[in-house]
C-alpha cells in the first residue's frame, strides 16, 4: 500500500504537467484546428526562460515562473500574428500547418541549443527536502510544489472556461468557428486570448517540468507524445477532457511501475490508451465529428 501511494504521488506530479500542457494544446486545436507540434518546445523554452531568471540572474523562483509564463504567452501571440493568421488567410490546409508547426519546433529547439548548450540544467530548488507522511510514504518539496501549483491552476482554468464570458466563447468557437463568427463573436479577439492562455499554460508546464526533472533542449519534445496522448484520451479538442486525460495518463504510467520495470511505463500508458479508445473511440468527453 505504501508503494502504491508513493507511485500515486509520482503520477499526480507528472499528471499535473501533462494536464497543463494538454489543455493549451487542446484549446488551440479545438478552436483553430491546428495540431501544434511546437507546443512541447514552447514548454522547453519556458523552462529555459525560468532558468535564465532563477539561476543566471539569481531571482526567486516565483519571479522565474511569472517571467516564463509571460514570455511564452508573448511567443504564442507573435507566432499567431506572424505565422498562423497569415497562413489561415491564404487558405493553408492541415498538412501545411502541420509541417509549419514541426519546422517551428525545430527552430525553437536549435535556438535553445545555440543559446544554452545541450548539457542538463536545473533550477535553484531544494532537491533534498521531503516529508514522511506515514510508514514509507514520502512526498518531496518538489512534488508538493508541482502538484499544488498544477491543481490550483487547472481548477482556475476549468472555472474560467465554465463561468466567464471569454471561456464560454472559447468553447463556442471550439464547437463551430464559422457559426460563432456569423453570430457576431469577435473571433480574432478570442483567438488572441486562446494563444495567451495556451502559451501561459505551456510556459508554466515547462517550468514545472524543469523543477520535477532536469532541463534539456529535448525536455518538451519528450513530453509531447504523452501530452498528445492525454489530449486524445480526454477527447480531441475538449479542454476538460485534456485535464482529465493528463492526470489519468500520469497515474496509469506510474501505477504500472508497481508491476513492471519503470522503463516500460510509457508503453503501458499507451497500451491502456489503446484499450480505452477501443471502448470509447472519441475519448472520455470527445464527440464524433466529421472531418
Amino acid at each position: 500500500m505504501d508503494e502504491f501511494i508513493n507511485t500515486t504521488i509520482n503520477g499526480l506530479s507528472s499528471g499535473a504537467i501533462y494536464a497543463l500542457g494538454a489543455v493549451g494544446l487542446s484549446l488551440v486545436y479545438g478552436i483553430l484546428k491546428l495540431v501544434n507540434f511546437a507546443h512541447g518546445d514552447f514548454m522547453t523554452l519556458g523552462g529555459y526562460v525560468a532558468f535564465a531568471i532563477n539561476v543566471s540572474a539569481g531571482a526567486p523562483l516565483w519571479v522565474a515562473i511569472v517571467g516564463a509564463i509571460a514570455a511564452i504567452a508573448v511567443l504564442g501571440l507573435v507566432s499567431e500574428a506572424t505565422i498562423w493568421r497569415p497562413m489561415r488567410r491564404k487558405g493553408a490546409g492541415v498538412m501545411q500547418l502541420l509541417l509549419l508547426s514541426i519546422g517551428l519546433a525545430f527552430v525553437i529547439r536549435n535556438l535553445i541549443l545555440f543559446q544554452w548548450g545541450g548539457q542538463p540544467r536545473s533550477l535553484d530548488v531544494d532537491n533534498l527536502q521531503s516529508w514522511n507522511l506515514f510508514g514509507d510514504v514520502q512526498i518531496s518539496a518538489i512534488q508538493l510544489t508541482v502538484i499544488v501549483t498544477g491543481v490550483v491552476v487547472i481548477l482556475i482554468v476549468a472555472l474560467m472556461l465554465k463561468t466567464t464570458l471569454i471561456g464560454k466563447t472559447m468553447r463556442a468557437l471550439s464547437d463551430s468557428f464559422d457559426l460563432a463568427e456569423v453570430s457576431g463573436v469577435n473571433t480574432r479577439r478570442v483567438v488572441t486570448y486562446t494563444w495567451l492562455l495556451a502559451g501561459s499554460l505551456a510556459g508554466l508546464a515547462g517550468v514545472l517540468a524543469a523543477i520535477y526533472t532536469t532541463l534539456t533542449p529535448n525536455t518538451g519534445f519528450l513530453l509531447l507524445l504523452s501530452i498528445f496522448a492525454a489530449v486524445v484520451l480526454g477527447g480531441i479538442g475538449d479542454a476538460y477532457g485534456a485535464l482529465l486525460g493528463g492526470f489519468a495518463l500520469g497515474l496509469i504510467q506510474e501505477w504500472s511501475t508497481n508491476v513492471v520495470e519503470p522503463t516500460y511505463k510509457e508503453a503501458i500508458g499507451f497500451l491502456v490508451l489503446i484499450v480505452i479508445l477501443l471502448v470509447r473511440p472519441n475519448g472520455f468527453f470527445g464527440r464524433a465529428k466529421t472531418v
